[in-house]
């Protein structure tokens, strides 16, 4: 038998006047008023991201951006999954302390970025978010030069999302608060060098990561997400698990139909040897179970010994079975999707 989890179904703030998390949970829309100036932690503890990943049947887009208060990190990534490469520019920032400007809100707020690197503009505008991007300095696995894209996400403002706050058991001060928006269709295109790469509703979709917390200082997670059409309605997963005190709630959903479907625990199965070994995936009330081939391995390691991420983002084709609250089956096969295994020191 699972953990009862806590749903929150009415608006409140995120923290109390001693910057103490008020209520964790989960929530099937973002409910949680989040206000940075009641954060009581060092400043270099304080971390704002949001990331996007626009996927696209051969190919794929994914937008890092996020603010550590000691730097900046700003990545785009191009992945090709026909020739089973991925590439990335990154630029930082040292020293932000915030001051990239992260919106306090998951639904309003614009974010523009720019260096000698790369200009990342994040527009809201109505029910789409609208990203343009400019990095010259961008060469592909390749050869080819410079990165230019313009994509608007439809996000449709009925839908269920994912969203959870939860905090370490020992320390309320330090809290995770986080949103997770699953079934973007995407349109518009991505030109690198001469070559234009088009994305369609019919055929792209895209999931946003937006978080915002007091964090400690050495953590390691586990994510995966699915957005794709089963049945010719909305389908996605969002997956995960490994730090903070996840008793509360998990944030573990199936999406079905713009309807969020509750899940327990989850658990991924890899090699940490090999990530392009096929993973499994399952959840402890018997709901979900996946077989997940992997294609590409997105990984990074960077290790200054106070400061390390070590990240391996897979992407690939999953297989599997997810059961709704009602008991419905749904099937579904070789779908795009990622899993990921992080371990920073920040």
């Amino acid at each position: 038998m699972t953990t009862p989890q806590n749903e929150i179904t009415s608006a409140m703030d995120l923290l109390d006047e001693n910057g103490r998390l008020k209520e964790a949970g989960w929530a099937r829309k973002p409910l949680w008023r989040y206000d940075r100036s009641r954060i009581r932690a060092p400043w270099h503890r304080i971390k704002e991201w949001d990331y996007y990943a626009v996927l696209s049947g051969d190919y794929g887009l994914t937008l890092t951006l996020s603010d550590l208060s000691y730097c900046a990190l700003v990545a785009v990534c191009w992945l090709d999954f026909k020739k089973r490469t991925f590439t990335q520019i990154e630029s930082m920032r040292y020293l932000t302390c915030g001051d990239i400007g992260f919106p306090p809100s998951s639904e309003s707020g614009d974010l523009h970025y720019e260096d000698s690197k790369m200009k990342i503009e994040v527009e809201i505008k109505g029910n789409q978010r609208v990203i343009g991007i400019d990095a010259p300095a961008f060469v592909s696995a390749q050869g080819a030069r410079g990165l230019a894209a313009e994509i608007a996400l439809d996000q449709d403002p009925a839908m269920d999302s994912m969203n959870i706050a939860t905090s370490w058991e020992k320390n309320r001060r330090a809290f995770y608060y986080n949103r997770k928006i699953n079934n973007m269709p995407a349109t518009g295109s991505v030109v690198i060098g001469d070559h234009t790469y088009p994305f369609s509703p019919r055929s792209a979709s895209a999931c946003l990561d937006w978080g915002r917390g007091n964090w400690t200082y050495k953590n390691r997670w586990y994510w995966g997400s699915l957005s794709t059409m089963v049945e010719g309605k909305p389908f996605g997963l969002n997956l995960g698990y490994g730090f903070s005190d996840r008793t509360p709630a998990t944030e573990n959903m199936i999406f079905f139909d713009g309807v969020a479907h509750k899940l327990g625990q989850v658990t991924f199965h890899f090699n940490p040897a090999d990530y392009m070994k096929p993973w499994t995936i399952d959840s402890d009330d018997g709901r979900l179970n996946i077989d997940f081939e992997p294609i590409v391995d997105r990984n990074s390691a960077l290790n200054l010994f106070v400061i390390a991420s070590i990240q391996h983002q897979v992407f690939g084709y999953m297989t599997g079975t997810a059961i709704l609250d009602n008991g419905e089956e749904i099937k579904f096969d070789r779908v795009l999707g990622f899993a990921e295994d992080v371990f920073n020191k920040w």
